[in-house]
């Protein structure tokens, strides 16, 4: 006869009320996260895998950003599946739905760099336009002939930018969800078109989507084209640190880590037909952002390259980019009214935290720029 304590059968009583809660509240679900070797992706591949119960398909082209180096962490994981697959290629697309059956699509493949679409803008167009076209008629497709149970769980999150409201150059205006949308480069207007698309595949044919703008990320990961991973390789070489204009165009910094939690929120959590605006409260000029990775080597890195005495001497003021914004600034009040989401990184803690990561990871960055990418300023328009 087995004696059972009163408490220990609470107990058990306890742990099992909860675990019911639990999985009626967020059963496991199976993600399809496309562009999931990308900086923002892999984050949001990472996060899942390590922090939440579900699984994740990775759909991704690896395109030049593309690195599955960045998810070495988690590629062992029984829930984690990888498919090298174009989101222009319908067929393959049908195929990943039919064979994974993801509970959700979460859009984060695109090509993403200002500088490079205004020197190729077809590339951008392809991708960002007919590639996400693509993907909702795929997931259209496969919303259909799921059961009406699994169909009303079924959501869409199509991940954006802040770039499609335009500029807010000479006011102190932030941008809120219902901004409405002036795009200014090839990039910004192929990812206002894709929104676009995605309202509207909801609005006529009900699949349920939901869209998210983001301000400037940064953080572990980061491709090092983009400015802050580009500032600190090159200060570390001695090289040149390069600035448009006179510097003063401002940004609201967020870290991505703090990015992919919001994204996970919206996706298991938002309302769908919703708009959330994610920010990270950091309105920084580019030159203040330059000038405090250089002081962050100083202190971490005081050996400098042969011939530099101060970092920021490195610092040199280049021809502005074409049609450049001066000014995007997110207001994020209402993912953390509705969702309860706030940034957990302020810039200072996340920028330190960014520049110690490409210190104690040169190996992922060195393979990085063994690659096609040498650390050259693209965007001139020629």
């Amino acid at each position: 006869m087995i004696l059972i304590d009163t408490q220990d059968t609470k107990n058990i009583y306890t742990v099992i009320i909860q675990s019911c809660t639990v999985s009626q509240t967020h059963s496991m679900k199976k993600i399809l996260v496309t562009g999931g070797a990308g900086f923002i992706g892999s984050a949001v591949v990472r996060h899942i895998i390590q922090n939440t119960q579900d699984s994740v398909i990775n759909l991704d082209k690896l395109t030049y950003a593309g690195n599955l180096e960045s998810l070495t962490d988690v590629a062992d994981s029984p829930r984690y599946a990888f498919e090298q697959v174009d989101i222009c290629d319908c067929a393959e697309l049908d195929r990943v739905f039919a064979q994974h059956q993801p509970d959700a699509v979460m859009h984060l493949a695109a090509e993403s760099h200002v500088d490079r679409s205004i020197d190729s803008a077809g590339e951008f167009i392809q991708t960002n336009i007919v590639g996400t076209f693509n993907l909702l008629e795929a997931a259209r497709a496969y919303w259909q002939q799921m059961s009406p149970e699994k169909r009303e769980a079924f959501r869409f999150h199509h991940i954006s930018t802040d770039e499609v409201y335009g500029d807010l150059h000479g006011t102190d205006d932030l941008f809120t969800e219902t901004t409405p949308y002036a795009p200014s480069s090839p990039y910004s207007a192929s990812k206002a078109s894709s929104d676009h698309l995605v309202r509207a595949w909801l609005r006529t044919y009900g699949l349920p989507t939901i869209v998210t703008n983001c301000s400037n990320n940064y953080g572990p990961y980061h491709f090092p084209e983009k400015l802050i991973p580009l500032m600190i390789l090159n200060a570390l070489d001695g090289k040149p640190l390069p600035v448009y204009g006179d510097g003063m165009q401002i940004r609201d910094w967020l870290f991505v880590e703090d990015h992919a939690r919001a994204l996970y929120q919206v996706v298991t959590e938002g309302v769908v037909g919703e708009t959330y605006n994610i920010g990270g409260h950091n309105e920084k000029a580019n030159i203040e952002v330059v000038k405090t990775i250089c002081a962050l080597l100083e202190e971490l890195v005081p050996e400098k390259p042969d011939g530099v005495a101060r970092y920021e001497d490195l610092i040199t003021f280049v021809q502005d980019r074409p049609g450049h914004d001066v000014r995007y600034a997110i207001d994020a009040a209402k993912i953390g009214r509705e969702l309860g989401w706030k940034p957990q990184e302020t810039f200072e803690s996340g920028i330190r935290k960014t520049v110690q990561w490409y210190l104690d990871n040169k190996t992922w960055w060195q393979n990085v720029l063994n690659g096609s990418y040498r650390l050259e300023r693209l965007g001139t328009g020629k």
